[in-house]
Parts: C-alpha cells; sequence; structure tokens
C-alpha cells in the first residue's frame, strides 16, 4: 500500500525522548503506539531507523509514514439547519444535540458537515480538507449551540487566528449537580489526555495544555446550579473536564460525571448560547444568541416547580 511521509522538524536546542516530545505536541495520543510505529519503521529520524528511547537533537527531520488515506466521498444531505445568520463568507447555525459536526470513523452521514454541502454546495473553505470543509471550531456531538462555519479559506484563516489569539467570545449555558458556593469563579487547570482513560480528558499536569473556564452562577436551585460559562482557551471537552475537577459535574454528562442522573435528560445539559466574533471582511464585531434548547427549558422547569 502506498504511503504517504509528514515531515517535522525538530528546532529546540534541548534534548528530548522522541515518544515524550510526539505526546507532549498531541503527534499520537500514547508513548506505546510511537514505540510500535517506531518498531515499524514508520517513524524515523532523518530518514533513519531509531530506537524508541532515541532523544532529539536541534534541526533533526521526523519522518512519519502512514498508509494512504482512501478519498471519502461525502454526500450532500437535505437536512434542516437552524440558521442563526448568513452571508457570502460565512454562516453561524444553532447546532443541535445529537449531531456529530463532521464524520469520523464509521460515521459518514447525518453530520453538520453533510447537512451544510447541501446547504452551501461548493462554497465551503477547503482548508480543512474534505472531512472538515468549512469548519472553523468544533461542538461536542451531545452539546448544543452556536457554531460559526468559513465559506471561504481567507475567512477561514481569519477566524482561526481570532480563536488562536482569544478574541471570539464563547459562553455557554450549563446545569450542574451541586449548589456552588461563590457566585463567579475562575478555573485555570491544565488539561491533557488521561493517562488511566485514553478516551477522556482530565486535568493533568504532564502532556497538558493551558486551560482557562470562568463561569457565573445564574440561579440555584435544590441541589443544582445552573451557570453561564466562558471559555478563553478551547480544549477538547474543557468545561466538561473543568467543572466535573471542581466537584460540580454537567447534569447528564456519561462520560464526565454520574451515571446515575435524577433528571431525566438524554445527553449533557450544555448549550452554546453567545457567540461573538469580528468579522473577516467588514471588521465589525458580531454577536449571536441561540435560545436554550427545549429539553434544557423542560429541565430548569422542573427544577423551579421542586424549588417552590
Amino acid at each position: 500500500m502506498k504511503e504517504k511521509e509528514k515531515i517535522l522538524s525538530y528546532q529546540d536546542e534541548d534534548k528530548i525522548r522522541i515518544d515524550l516530545y510526539l505526546t507532549k505536541e498531541n503527534i499520537y495520543p500514547s508513548r506505546s503506539q510511537i514505540k510500535n510505529l517506531i518498531l515499524q519503521g514508520k517513524i524515523r529520524v532523518n530518514h533513519n531507523i531509531i530506537k524508541p528511547s532515541y532523544s532529539l537533537k536541534k534541526e533533526d527531520e521526523i519522518n512519519l509514514y502512514s498508509p494512504e488515506e482512501k478519498e471519502l466521498k461525502l454526500d450532500a444531505e437535505a437536512i434542516s439547519l437552524d440558521i442563526i445568520y448568513e452571508d457570502e463568507y460565512l454562516i453561524v447555525v444553532n447546532k443541535p444535540a445529537g449531531m456529530m459536526v463532521h464524520p469520523t470513523g464509521k460515521v459518514c452521514s447525518g453530520t453538520l458537515v453533510n447537512a451544510l454541502l447541501y446547504h452551501c454546495k461548493d462554497s465551503l473553505s477547503g482548508i480543512n480538507g474534505v472531512i472538515r470543509p468549512g469548519i472553523v471550531h468544533r461542538l461536542d456531538k451531545d452539546t448544543s449551540g452556536l457554531m460559526v462555519v468559513a465559506k471561504n479559506d481567507l475567512a477561514h484563516l481569519d477566524l482561526s487566528n481570532q480563536i488562536k489569539n482569544r478574541q471570539v467570545t464563547k459562553k455557554y449555558i450549563a446545569l450542574v449537580h451541586g449548589n456552588i458556593k461563590n457566585n463567579s469563579g475562575i478555573i485555570n487547570a491544565p488539561i491533557g489526555r488521561s493517562v488511566k482513560h485514553r478516551n477522556k480528558m482530565a486535568v493533568i499536569e504532564v502532556n497538558s495544555r493551558e486551560a482557562i473556564t470562568q463561569f457565573k452562577v445564574l440561579r440555584k436551585f435544590l441541589n443544582y446550579t445552573l451557570l453561564e460559562v466562558v471559555i478563553h482557551t478551547g480544549r477538547t471537552h474543557q468545561i466538561r473536564v473543568h467543572l466535573a475537577f471542581i466537584g460540580y459535574p454537567v447534569v447528564g454528562d456519561q462520560v464526565y460525571g454520574s451515571r446515575k442522573q435524577e433528571l431525566t435528560i438524554k445527553r449533557q445539559a450544555l448549550h452554546s448560547h453567545i457567540l461573538g466574533f469580528i468579522h473577516p471582511f467588514t471588521k465589525k464585531y458580531m454577536e449571536f444568541q441561540a435560545p436554550l434548547p427545549n429539553d434544557m427549558q423542560e429541565l430548569i422547569a422542573t427544577l423551579e416547580e421542586i424549588k417552590k
């Protein structure tokens, strides 16, 4: 099978084991996987076979080999979209819970990308390839709310830079277990892949990245709290991980919270409520708001009744 090669250049002055470097840079999820790939000759340095214990030095060229991916043909599907705003440069949508943003693994239909391909035809940014056309940022499958999608490459690059430079406003509404004592707070704790459970993220000091989450209490119920949450970084599962870390997991979160839920909701009670950014071409700040979906409104109404 034909292989494709990806080349990384190591430019640091300090030496570091190649397996540590590749996990730190999130190139591969585990050192054991890296070891196996090195032994198979799929990871080399300066095109030479190496040992798993090899230490990188400045100017080393890391050669990563992987099978050439088969071109995946995605179908445009007539899936209804809740469009909040659209122009020739971008589109803002209110994603429902239960919808994946883009195809992954065996799932190649029913995603937001399939719906966008039908709605936008050929006018989507191609920077993220055929699997994620126009996708600038993501929401978890079971998180609802606002997303911005780029219709051309210039808009994509501009919006990506705004996210990188923390210029994009992202506010969420979350219902959590427990009564938070303080009316506001900031969680500043690094997030990386869990050592024990590789399919989960965790607050961890090694092989992690800075993560900052700010929250404000909107309402308190019996054993529950409604929060407005602002994220200043965009780590995978950031809100869910951080709130669980401080002892107040999101209601309905089967991964980071309790599997036994007293309230009836089929997903985590987390909604991307407000999204704001500078328009890539007009350079004017735009802010959009999406109301809470029915399942979260019903939860809150139930808690209001109990409170009475």
